[in-house]
């Protein structure tokens, strides 16, 4: 039971690893269309998706009755409010290996959505649907989630039914670890925001943003970049934070109940009367921690969430370019972010979805900063010098990136450009 701030630590502690048993865990969701109506697919269609997905090793994880996912080995496919569906990979040594994951999923999600007559869509926000379009499903959770958050931030089901993302799951080795790749990865946040923004087109017009999607995810509750999180944030800072934290929901004897009127504090003094006042389980803090939806968050690793999500070429790219930064270079990188105010970090935060590469941070604009953490982590991925078959290292993952940089074009720009109100064929994935 977790019934003390010492317990929390405890659980914070126990993902601590050797640096040899890091490992990386790359998730990333996709937005799927009927080809015939260029309407979102309903549950009935992703029924369909998941029973011809079977053919390939998938099997069926359920809740009461209905099928929510699908497993293969270490791998999961999750089922998002709006049915946009997630791939949350293994936990896997390289980017080569993190890589040839995506492309074999992609393969098959492919071959399925062909025979079903569904578009993939690969982008941070829907591009075409209106929010009352879009079809929900029968996972629990999130009817409760749809009533009580937009109560804590007004863009909270756009996050929920028309956002898709990239996330990084990366390993500590210490506390002192934690610390610093902690920093680093909140004081990128913009950067990250400007070199993967691709969400610039919403409900078929231009939206005048770069990265709507990190507009919204700014406006939803429970979201974010905290003031806090730029305060040598260790474990302690960390559980005091999710402590105070209200709860979004606790799942109890397979049903779940709403859990805005308390903090979870109040959960480890056995307040809570509509659980008989039990106290919460490891399980309990993990779906705690898992329910902040900050830009960066720690459970026994941690998540990166910051980049849109995005088609082939910039899949591999986002995770190569945070771990040649967090695995191969982070003295290097903490050294430029230690020098940096937290005010500017997070006023650059708020205007990059808008401005983009344009944003100004510490006397420079993002495209400068971009390119700096670009060859710091190339350096990085160098100094790993992890091979493929082919003799290549993990620096080839960043041409896309570099191919940004220099032509100060990102995903977004090249989807204004290309995107016709005539023509929705432009935002489906070739």
């Amino acid at each position: 039971m977790i019934d003390s701030k010492d317990k929390i630590l405890a659980y914070f502690n126990s993902g601590i690893k050797k640096i040899e048993d890091f490992r990386i865990g790359v998730e990333h969701e996709k937005f799927l269309f009927d080809l015939k109506s260029s309407k979102r697919i309903d549950y009935k269609k992703i029924l369909q998706m998941f029973s011809a997905l079977t053919e390939f090793g998938w099997k069926p994880i359920k809740e009461k009755g209905n099928i929510i996912g699908l497993n293969k080995e270490e791998r999961n496919i999750t089922l998002e409010p709006g049915n946009q569906i997630e791939l949350s990979g293994a936990k896997l040594i390289n980017i080569h290996e993190a890589c040839a994951e995506s492309h074999d999923y992609l393969f098959e999600l492919k071959q399925v959505a062909k025979k079903l007559d569904i578009e993939i869509v690969s982008a941070g926000f829907d591009p075409i649907s209106k929010l009352n379009e879009i079809p929900n499903n029968p996972k629990q959770r999130y009817e409760l989630m749809t009533k009580d958050m937009p109560e804590g931030g007004q863009l909270s089901l756009d996050m929920m039914y028309r956002t898709c993302g990239t996330q990084l799951n990366i390993d500590y080795d210490s506390e002192k670890d934690f610390i610093k790749k902690f920093k680093v990865v909140n004081s990128l946040v913009p950067i990250s925001i400007a070199l993967f923004a691709n969400s610039s087109i919403v409900e078929k017009k231009n939206s005048g943003y770069l990265s709507y999607r990190s507009k919204v995810w700014q406006n939803t509750s429970r979201g974010g970049l905290p003031s806090i999180f730029f305060e040598d944030m260790d474990f302690e800072k960390y559980a005091d934070f999710i402590i105070k934290s209200s709860i979004l929901f606790i799942e109890n004897q397979s049903n779940y109940i709403s859990g805005k009127n308390y903090s979870f504090e109040d959960f480890m003094d056995g307040k809570i009367n509509e659980i008989d006042n039990r106290l919460p389980t490891d399980k309990d803090l993990t779906t705690h921690l898992s329910t902040i939806f900050t830009e960066n968050r720690l459970k026994k690793y941690i998540e990166l969430r910051s980049m849109d999500a995005c088609g082939w070429d910039c899949l591999c790219s986002g995770p190569a370019y945070n771990i040649g930064i967090l695995y191969g270079n982070l003295d290097e990188a903490y050294d430029v972010v230690s020098k940096w105010d937290k005010d500017q970090v997070i006023n650059a935060y708020l205007e990059a979805p808008k401005n983009g590469f344009n944003t100004q941070l510490m006397g420079r604009d993002l495209l400068y900063w971009a390119e700096t953490f670009l060859d710091i982590s190339n350096k990085g991925l160098e100094k790993r010098d992890i091979l493929n078959k082919n003799n290549k290292n993990e620096t080839l993952f960043l041409n896309h990136l570099n191919q940004i940089v220099e032509n100060k074009m990102t995903n977004a720009h090249h989807m204004i450009n290309k995107f016709s109100d005539e023509n929705l064929e432009t935002l489906y994935d070739k």
